[in-house]
């Protein structure tokens, strides 16, 4: 294959997020800062017991313009979890808002805390 038929695309800067994962009553809130990165540069694979995450950031440029020192160019976010069984795979959901994703992964019913009413006799 000749240079010429070869498609080279440019190897992005990978970036691992900034993320929180907080545990609350109803399931798990996993918080990652994803600046720049729209909902159409956005994938959230489920397979199996693995949660993937990646974005992509464009930096656009203007006619006319010359960089002349970046740190807020094209680049790539990605991060990986393991879900745990307790987890309700069918009902995650996500939300994008300000630069920040928000993972819910609510809890099972059988895996959420209940009081166990104790009848007397």
């Amino acid at each position: 294959m000749t240079d010429i038929t070869k498609t080279q695309e440019k190897a992005l800067p990978r970036f691992k997020p900034a993320t929180d994962i907080v545990e609350a009553e109803d399931g798990f809130y996993i918080y990652m800062d994803m600046p720049g990165v729209s909902k159409e540069n956005l994938i959230i694979d489920l397979n199996e017991d693995e949660i993937k995450v990646s974005g992509r950031t464009d930096f656009p440029t203007r006619e006319g313009e010359k960089l002349v020192h970046v740190e807020f160019g094209d680049g790539e976010y990605y991060r990986g979890f393991t879900v745990s069984h307790v987890v309700d795979k069918a009902r995650i959901k996500a939300t994008l808002k300000n630069g920040v994703l928000e993972l819910h992964l609510p809890k099972a019913e059988k895996a959420v805390p209940r009081k166990i009413d104790i009848q007397v006799g």
